[in-house]
């Protein structure tokens, strides 16, 4: 029995040029150059061209929930923040409503005013629910932490060792193989 019909190619063993991929996501071809040199994207090499398998920059797409860098290291300096917290709340609380409060004096109209009474309101509240919102990846959290008032809360060298750590975190890797 003959099977002259063509076979159909699976989505992950389809290889996608960066223009492809990038009109797959809606972005730039520049963007996806990007993502994969951050090791975001993985892609294999061909002469000098980047080849993606179409699977992967389309689970690439379908994370909504997906953190920048710039977003993953400020969740890292709350996690740092929520720990020193956990440690010794009274002191800790204290240290961030004074930073808060230099904070609002800095910023009393716009997005900055709106987040930092938001963070008032948290401050204010059960301490595991301020715990919670400062190490939650939810988008309420993330646009929260862009104004994040509590570094007052970290020494200069637990800062330092927050971003440090946070620099030599691991990539994922850059390429993939062929198997």
């Amino acid at each position: 029995m003959s099977t002259d019909a063509p076979q159909q190619t699976r989505s992950e063993d389809v290889l996608l040029t960066t223009g492809e991929a990038a009109r797959l996501l809606g972005a730039s071809r520049q963007h996806v150059v990007n993502l994969c040199d951050r090791g975001e994207l993985p892609y294999v090499s061909t002469g000098v061209h980047r080849r993606l398998r179409q699977a992967d920059v389309e689970a690439f797409g379908a994370q909504k929930d997906r953190l920048t860098r710039d977003q993953r290291r400020s969740l890292w300096f709350a996690y740092a923040i929520a720990g020193k917290i956990a440690a010794d709340p009274a002191s800790t609380l204290t240290v961030a409503r004074r930073d808060l409060e230099a904070m609002c004096r800095e910023h009393p109209r716009g997005r900055a005013a709106k987040r930092l009474a938001e963070w008032a309101q948290l401050l204010d509240g059960p301490v595991e629910e301020f715990l919670m919102t400062l190490t939650s990846s939810s988008p309420r959290a993330r646009e929260l932490r862009q104004t994040l008032p509590f570094f007052g809360v970290l020494s200069d060298r637990e800062q330092h060792q927050v971003a440090s750590a946070f620099g030599s975190e691991p990539r994922a890797p850059r390429r993939w193989g062929r198997r």
